[in-house]
């Protein structure tokens, strides 16, 4: 895994019906499949710090005392007290259609980043590793963010901020005062159809509301109100957000390659949807 002291409690998930990311402390994506859930790895530290990629955001210093806040929406508030202020993360997948059997325009990963007091320093980097880390990939410099293009697959990485590129990284380091946001959105294309990766639908605020909004008016319709309330709204949108829109199919899990215990023989696929516990899943 990434680390030894990392464990799979230490990451919150978010997901547009498609696929998940699973976000480490609310810094770091460590492992996601992209743009499906059984689709190869685009981010994979989970496994592999080295080789497997990643996308990190954080105040340069990193202090004690920031938390996570995963809301009703499926969206992830990381709040950070600094010395220098109080910051704010905001991940998500905007979900952008309603229609079980249609796809989302685009598959995109949103982080905002904020401020509500003082001035703070954050650090981004972003880094691929295509296939479970095995196939090499090129980073490409854009006016408006950066293109990681491998074989039949590249993404883009849109930025309001100038971004570095390094040996396949591509960082930037931006100070964010009360009052300001930065926006970070990586969206995905098939090769030969890159010609979008540049290019926005809509501001990364405008996607939140409207994200926040779906998952909302989808909790909504629970009519469970007795003392466990909240739990129950939660397991039911964890079994949602682990469902495939275009066929309603259930995964077991969104990780693979995890064993029970180190050493041990159960380390299967779960990002399939197995027969047993998709009926426990429509049971409950």
């Amino acid at each position: 895994m990434h680390t030894k002291s990392t464990q799979i409690g230490d990451y919150r998930v978010i997901g547009d019906l498609h696929t998940v990311a699973l976000v480490r402390t609310g810094v770091s994506i460590d492992w996601c499949c992209f743009p499906h859930f059984d689709s190869p790895s685009i981010f994979g530290a989970l496994f592999d710090a080295e080789k497997g990629g990643r996308f990190k955001i954080a105040p340069q210093k990193m202090e004690p005392g920031s938390r996570c806040i995963s809301l009703k929406s499926l969206v992830l508030r990381t709040r950070f007290l600094h010395a220098d202020g109080v910051g704010e993360l905001t991940d998500f997948m905007p979900v952008e259609c309603d229609e079980p059997a249609q796809h989302p325009l685009r598959h995109q990963i949103v982080r905002i980043v904020s401020v509500a007091r003082g001035k703070i320093r954050f650090k981004m980097e972003c880094v691929s590793g295509f296939d479970y880390g095995r196939n090499s990939h090129q980073t490409e410099s854009h006016k408006l963010g950066a293109i990681f293009r491998s074989s039949g697959m590249a993404v883009g990485l849109v930025s309001s901020i100038p971004l570095t590129m390094f040996q396949g990284v591509a960082s930037a380091e931006f100070t964010v005062e009360a009052g300001q946001t930065v926006s970070f959105i990586l969206q995905q294309s098939d090769a030969g159809e890159e010609g979008d990766l540049m290019t926005l639908p809509e501001r990364g605020e405008t996607s939140l509301r409207s994200t926040v909004a779906f998952w909302r008016r989808w909790i909504g319709q629970c009519r469970y109100s007795d003392r466990w309330r909240e739990m129950v709204q939660r397991s039911a949108l964890a079994l949602k957000l682990l469902t495939y829109a275009p066929t309603g199919a259930i995964v077991a899990a969104p990780t693979t390659s995890l064993p029970d215990h180190l050493g041990g023989v159960r380390n299967w696929d779960y990002r399939y949807t197995w027969t047993r516990d998709a009926a426990f899943s429509l049971y409950g």
